[in-house]
């Protein structure tokens, strides 16, 4: 199948890039590794496609004090190769995951957070770290954390006539460990289950904080609060003993419904398996992080 008749734009500035959408049903085009798929197959029939290619505030890349910021048109495999990637240590554990090699030298960080799929690692990634959306539109640009940023399977809180502009990661701090894993049929495909989680430890070790976010599960990435948990489970280099309370919290956020690919049942049985896992290896790598 082909993709439907659209005209397609190169603007070289932002505000170019906001007039073009707002002449109305018009899509932001940067890697197209999620969108011409889409086009292809006639599910999305935008009337023009704005090129962001050609905006160079867009291609930054840097660090400003305590966040990592990723602009738009930034490709994956360039945050996957570049050192700087090193302060931010879940991306880098969640990049190679992320799709095919090929795949991530065209696909751009930004374009995955507002494609929204609730099995992608990325959107993940960014709730799990309280990451913030820069989105620029007809009223000025706004910063949107991403727990709100994501409102359900691929639908996100910008509008049509807004783009995404740049994303910020905060920098790991000492004291903090990450872990991530995912299941799925085949690599680079999209996760039946996954989970991201970041936790921090006090001066003499203890959890302070615990975070695990799903994906995969749900129609969005679902982020909860799990310190009590990873303390009431004691010193538990396994993460068995963190099972039992997983298990009751995949009842309840876990609600994707089954296919041919695996039942709810075995998606909330990945999820506290992978959850308990990765909890424990957050909180040994945090631990090593003085």
């Amino acid at each position: 199948m082909k993709a439907a008749p659209f005209a397609y734009v190169r603007p070289g500035t932002v505000d170019d890039v906001l007039a073009e959408l707002a002449r109305g049903d018009g899509k932001v085009l940067a890697g197209g590794q999620s969108l011409v798929p889409v086009l292809a197959m006639r599910l999305g029939r935008p009337a023009t496609l704005v090129d962001i290619n050609a905006v160079e505030e867009l291609h930054r890349f840097d660090r400003r004090d305590d966040v990592v910021r990723i602009g738009a048109a930034v490709r994956q495999r360039t945050v996957e190769r570049d050192a700087l990637t090193r302060a931010v240590p879940l991306l880098g554990m969640a990049m190679p995951f992320v799709g095919h090699r090929e795949l991530r030298s065209r696909g751009t960080v930004c374009g995955s957070l507002a494609h929204a799929d609730p099995a992608a690692e990325l959107p993940a990634v960014a709730a799990c770290l309280d990451a913030t959306v820069e989105v620029a539109g007809p009223a000025g640009r706004r910063r949107v954390p991403a727990a709100e940023f994501f409102v359900g399977a691929m639908t996100t809180g910008a509008a049509a006539d807004e783009a995404v502009v740049g994303v910020e990661f905060p920098v790991a701090a000492p004291g903090e460990g990450f872990g991530f894993a995912e299941i799925a049929r085949r690599h680079g495909d999209f996760a039946l289950a996954g989970v991201v989680t970041r936790v921090r430890v006090a001066d003499d070790g203890a959890p302070a904080q615990a975070r695990l976010t799903g994906f995969g599960i749900s129609d969005r990435p679902v982020t909860r609060d799990v310190t009590d948990l990873l303390r009431a489970a004691g010193e538990d280099p396994t993460g068995h003993g963190l099972r039992p309370g997983l298990a009751d919290l995949a009842g309840r956020v876990v609600d994707t419904g089954g296919d041919a690919h695996g039942s709810t049942a075995y998606r909330r049985r990945l999820f506290a398996v992978l959850a308990a896992r990765e909890l424990a290896r957050a909180l040994a790598r945090a631990r090593t992080r003085p």
